[in-house]
């Protein structure tokens, strides 16, 4: 089964290429399955509506699901290579496509993000927002640095990654040695109980000035499903309270759009095993990856219109 039973082939107007990766090898703790989600949340879309929230037709999203990276679950090399290698083949078919990667656990993010950092020319407009409840910016983890506890210290360690356009958006659990590895490095982070303090639009008026304030005008964008509040999106390994509303990220996320130009996104961290039977979890990780593509195909389609 596809999204939302979109196609499987790149042609000439397609915008959008989602994959998947089946893996979670890296996590830190044996209660989540999110290798699942991919298919699971495949699945949850054939009960979402085909319109989005704005009245676009989802099927008219040019968008296509390439299926799943043929990953090795032990072999963390191997992954990394085949990953790269799985997006490079992308862009070898249509340079200008966006890559939409369905978790899998977090640390499945570092090499979709760096592919894409990769293949991305104007590396100095790029910035990076990372949504999720925890800063992941230890250096290693159970003597490991690959680890979804370290993911954000990887992308943070890639090249072209600083400390000007890199922002974490939603912490509440963080725990002492990344908190200071993040003050060593001027990591900024946005912590989630701002929002109460200083209300939605003041939110995301912080994170549009960060990338704003480095002249960023392209984003990758990468969503834990923790950054959610667990009342939301009870199925994730670490459901810590105090995070998003589906709304408050919806607008969020619908605000990036219009400034920036997302050119790469992905959601990860979802365990259908710890879901509820409604599936809400699988709904809110399909529903918010359907509004963010369709947000970015309107951004594109004002640009085609000037």
């Amino acid at each position: 089964m596809t999204f939302f039973d979109f196609g499987e082939g790149i042609d000439n107007d397609t915008k959008f290429a989602i994959y998947g990766i089946p893996w979670d090898y890296l996590t830190s703790i044996k209660l989540p399955n999110s290798a699942i989600a991919p298919e699971e949340i495949r699945k949850a879309t054939s009960n979402i509506a085909l319109t989005t929230e704005l009245g676009d037709l989802v099927l008219d999203l040019k968008a296509v699901d390439l299926g799943d990276v043929k990953i090795k679950e032990t072999d963390v090399e191997f992954n990394l290579r085949v990953i790269k290698e799985f997006i490079r083949d992308i862009y070898r078919t249509k340079k200008d496509i966006i890559p939409v990667m369905i978790g899998g656990d977090h640390f499945c993010s570092f090499p979709a993000i760096k592919a894409v950092e990769e293949h991305f020319e104007k590396k100095s407009e790029l910035g990076i927002v990372i949504f999720d409840s925890h800063l992941d910016f230890y250096e290693e983890w159970d003597n490991n640095v690959y680890s979804h506890a370290t993911v954000s210290h990887r992308v943070y360690d890639l090249e072209n990654v600083n400390n000007n356009n890199l922002l974490i958006v939603g912490t509440r659990d963080i725990d002492i040695p990344e908190l200071e590895n993040a003050k060593n490095e001027g990591l900024t982070h946005l912590n989630a109980y701002l929002l109460g303090e200083l209300g939605l639009e003041k939110y995301i008026e912080n994170i549009i000035n960060f990338f704003q304030d480095s002249n960023i005008t392209h984003l990758y964008i990468s969503i834990d499903i923790d950054a959610l509040d667990p009342s939301i999106a009870p199925a994730t390994g670490y459901a810590i309270p105090g995070g998003f509303s589906y709304r408050e990220m919806w607008k969020i996320l619908r605000e990036l759009a219009k400034k920036f130009h997302v050119i790469g996104f992905d959601l990860v961290e979802v365990a259908p095993n710890l879901d509820l039977q409604n599936k809400v979890t699988r709904n809110v990780a399909a529903k918010l990856i359907v509004e963010l593509i369709s947000f970015i195909k309107r951004k594109q389609n004002e640009k085609n219109d000037k």
